[in-house]
Parts: C-alpha cells; sequence; structure tokens
C-alpha cells in the first residue's frame, strides 16, 4: 500500500513540475521571439544603410541609399523588399542546427513590411540634402571665408552695382544725341547726308554684339564645347520621387541647413573655370549654377557679361569721380563737336565717351579676371589700365595681366552665387550631382529624388506557435 501511495505522489507532483517546466520553457520562447524580433529589426534596417550610394560618398560626402539600387526606376518598395529579405533570412535559421537537431525552437517568419516616411534628397527644395552638407561641413573652418564673402556682397550691394542699369543710363546720352541731331550735307549726288561726328564712342559700342568671350579670350576655341540634355535632370523632371520631408530627429543631432555653408560646400565640390575638375561632365560647374544654361560656353558667357556689368559701373561711378579723366573726355568732346559746329552735343557726347571708357576698361577687367588676376571692386588711379586712346580698337587695346589686386574671379563668382535665388542654386547644385554620378559605372539613370537618408520601418512578425508582435522604428544618417 504505501508503494501505490508514493508513486500516486510522484505522479501528481510530476504533473505540476512539468506544468511549470512547459510554462517556463513557453514564457523563454515569448522572450525569445521578442528579443529576436529586435535584433532582426536592427540588424535588417541597419543592412539597409549599408547599402548607401558608393559614388555619392566618394564625390560628394553624402550619404543616401538609392532606391533603384543601379536600375531605372527609383521606389520605396524596392528597399521594403530588401528590408524583408534582410528580416526574412535572419528570422529563420540555417537548417540542421545542432542545438536544437535541425528544429526551430521559435518558428518564425516576417509578415509585413512597409516603409511609410522616409527623406528623399529633393524634398523640399533640397533642404534633406543640405542637412547632411551642413553637417559634413561642421568641422571646416568656415568663419573667415563667409565673412569675406558677406563683405564683399555688402561692399557691391552698398554701391548698388549689382543693380545698376548701366545700358539705360548711357542710352540716355545717345537719346539726347539723336534728340538734336546732327547737321546734314549735300553730296556730289545731290542727297542730304549727316555729318559723320567720329565720335569713339560708336566704335566701342559696335564691338558689344562680338560677345564678351570673343572679346577678352585670346582663343575662345578652347573653352569647353560640353552640351547637356537639360531636360534629363531634376530641375527640369516634371516627375520626382518625393519623401515626407525632413526629419526631426535628424535635425536635433546633425543641425538645421544653412545656406551659407551650402554655398562654401559647392566651391570645395565644383569646378569653375580655371579650377575645372576631371570628374564633372559640364566643366564650369559653378557658372552653371549661376546661369542655368545647357552649354559651357553660355554658363561661361553669362557670367562673364554680368561680370561685365558690374565691373562697368563701378568702373563709370570711378570715371566721374576722377577729375582728369573727366577733363581727358571733355577735351575730346569738345573738338569733335567743334568740328560739325555743333557745341550743344558736348555734354552728351563727353558722357558716350566716358561709357565707351568704362566698357573698355571693364573687358580689360574681365581679362584680367579670367586670366587668374585680381581686380578691385571700386578702383584707384593706380588700377585703371587704359587711356582714352583705346576706344578705337577695343580688342588690340586689351592685354594679358595676371597680377593686381583686390578679388579675384572665384571671390566674383562667390558673390554671384550668394546672390542667387536660393532655390534655382540647390536644384542646380543637385543636376551637377546627376551629371557627374552619371558618369561613374553602373550609375546611367541615378536620381536623387530617388534616394534618401532616413526611414521609418513598420514591421510585423508571426511564430508558427501562435504569436505574433509588430515594431516601428526609424533609422538614418545622422
Amino acid at each position: 500500500m504505501r508503494r501505490g501511495y508514493i508513486t500516486v505522489f510522484l505522479s501528481l507532483s510530476l504533473t505540476l513540475i512539468l506544468s511549470l517546466v512547459f510554462a517556463v520553457i513557453e514564457g523563454a520562447r515569448i522572450s525569445a521571439i521578442r528579443m529576436k524580433f529586435e535584433c532582426v529589426t536592427d540588424i535588417g534596417m541597419n543592412s539597409v544603410l549599408a547599402e548607401y550610394h558608393r559614388e555619392l560618398l566618394k564625390q560628394y560626402d553624402l550619404l543616401f541609399v538609392d532606391t533603384s539600387y543601379g536600375g531605372s526606376h527609383p521606389e520605396i518598395a524596392n528597399t521594403e523588399a530588401h528590408l524583408y529579405n534582410y528580416t526574412q533570412k535572419n528570422c529563420r535559421p540555417a537548417e540542421g542546427n545542432s542545438l536544437t537537431g535541425g528544429r526551430d525552437f521559435l518558428a518564425m517568419d516576417m509578415g509585413a513590411v512597409e516603409i511609410p516616411e522616409y527623406s528623399v534628397a529633393s524634398d523640399e527644395n533640397g533642404t534633406v540634402l543640405k542637412r547632411q552638407v551642413t553637417d559634413y561641413m561642421n568641422d571646416y573652418p568656415l568663419g573667415a571665408v563667409l565673412d569675406k564673402i558677406g563683405a564683399n556682397v555688402g561692399l557691391l550691394q552698398g554701391f548698388g552695382i549689382d543693380t545698376k542699369d548701366v545700358d539705360g543710363w548711357r542710352r540716355q546720352y545717345e537719346a539726347e544725341i539723336d534728340a538734336i541731331g546732327l547737321p546734314e550735307k549735300e553730296t556730289e549726288d545731290g542727297e542730304m547726308e549727316e555729318v559723320p561726328l567720329n565720335n569713339p564712342a560708336d566704335f566701342v559700342n559696335a564691338t558689344r554684339s562680338s560677345g564678351v568671350l570673343n572679346l577678352v579670350l585670346e582663343n575662345p576655341s578652347a573653352v569647353s564645347a560640353v552640351k547637356v540634355d537639360l531636360g534629363d535632370y531634376i530641375s527640369h523632371r516634371s516627375k520626382r520621387m518625393t519623401g515626407t520631408g525632413l526629419c526631426a530627429e535628424a535635425v536635433e543631432t546633425g543641425g538645421a541647413p544653412n545656406e551659407l555653408v551650402f554655398q562654401a560646400y559647392l566651391f570645395e565640390k565644383c569646378g569653375y573655370y580655371g579650377a575645372e575638375m576631371d570628374k564633372s561632365l559640364l566643366k564650369y560647374q559653378m557658372e552653371y549654377i549661376v546661369a542655368g544654361k545647357d552649354t559651357d560656353w553660355q554658363n561661361l558667357e553669362q557670367v562673364a557679361k554680368k561680370l561685365l556689368l558690374w565691373r562697368e559701373a563701378a568702373n563709370m561711378m570711378y570715371l566721374l569721380s576722377d577729375g582728369a579723366k573727366m577733363a581727358e573726355a571733355q577735351a575730346l568732346a569738345t573738338a569733335l563737336t567743334a568740328v560739325i559746329l555743333m557745341p550743344a552735343l558736348a555734354e552728351p557726347v563727353k558722357f558716350t565717351i566716358l561709357f565707351a571708357w568704362a566698357y573698355v576698361e571693364s573687358l580689360q577687367d574681365v581679362k584680367t579676371l579670367l586670366g587668374g588676376g585680381r581686380v578691385p571692386v571700386f578702383k584707384t588711379a593706380a588700377d585703371w589700365k587704359t587711356g582714352i586712346g583705346c576706344l578705337k580698337d577695343v580688342k588690340g587695346s586689351l592685354t594679358e595681366d595676371s597680377g593686381g589686386n583686390g578679388l579675384s574671379y572665384k571671390e566674383y563668382l562667390q558673390i554671384m552665387v550668394f546672390l542667387q535665388n536660393a532655390e534655382s542654386r540647390t536644384e542646380r547644385a543637385m543636376d551637377i550631382m546627376e551629371m557627374d554620378i552619371r558618369q561613374t559605372p553602373g550609375n546611367a539613370r541615378f536620381r536623387l529624388d530617388g534616394c534618401f537618408d532616413t526611414y521609418q520601418a513598420h514591421l510585423e512578425v508571426t511564430s508558427r506557435f501562435g504569436y505574433s508582435y509588430e515594431m516601428t522604428r526609424r533609422y538614418g544618417f545622422y
């Protein structure tokens, strides 16, 4: 009888003990599923970021994931598929695990994998991209550079050089001459014709349509002849992939985008006339950012024209302050009008001569800048290069000059970029990036609007043992 009582007691005890053991095992399974889901999510989301675009990092020090993965159709569904594959492979162990005898203790499978939020490089007019730029430039010694740019811009704007309508100003005096009119004389054929004034300003004005580069460059044919189809790049693309905008966590960690920092970054990463980069498609990249034309020639020409206008305004202001040069122009105008007995024309003719002189001096300035020299914003008598006798031979009077003091071509270009509309500056900069990346192997259809740097994923996991869990995480380069 006692043996029987002991057997029943042990049976009852074993039932309780086994129930406890199985409960502990099941609790361990639940905890293990949750923990593994955490680990799988971390590994999978980091693996997605590990597929950052190598060429974008190499050339521009930017970390973005290309959702086209070298293809021609960027879309976030491609990244969702990548994330699913990474997490699913980590959910299921290899067959024949020696510890479990080939059986999966957790039997996990990934369910839905969605990426509802992601920050694309071009979101909010490139704000996402500029946030990374600001973060990258954090240790760059920007203070002195930015202060100098600000001072130069202030100097230019303070006197209205960037907005002064020199052509309109000049035409006012030409209109005065036309209003008074020149005397006429009868020809041998009995017809009446105007007596020529022989104003040297007319010779100068005849060259204005020749194109700045043709006048200031010794060998215009050496200018890059590269032409691009702008319709294929982001600034001209009608359909873009868009994300959810700038990530607040990224701003808190790396700081908000800064336009001045972005400008300094562009001059570090992009080439310009006289400092071209081998990697570039368009050789004059900063000029493209300013002008936005489809050829290197047009971009350089537009920048040269703007330089010429600025220099004309500044040089005209100087001439009006220089008594000796004003006297030279007055003497020449008086002599020309005395010959035709029209003293009333002396004053407007004087000013047309001054405008012509300022124009020739400005051509000399542009030639100096493109040749690697320097030109001050405001000149002194010592800085002036041309004489009044140069007006009858404009191109022949221009000389090579790589010296001088004042601002360099790069510094004038920095002022132009600073004064430019931020939206066009950013979009054209993104064009340049696309152009350069597309020249590398496997990136023929690269698009910045298909690249993201931060994303939020919502994942679900199920187990054949009847459990399911969900998780939402945000990862990114910040």
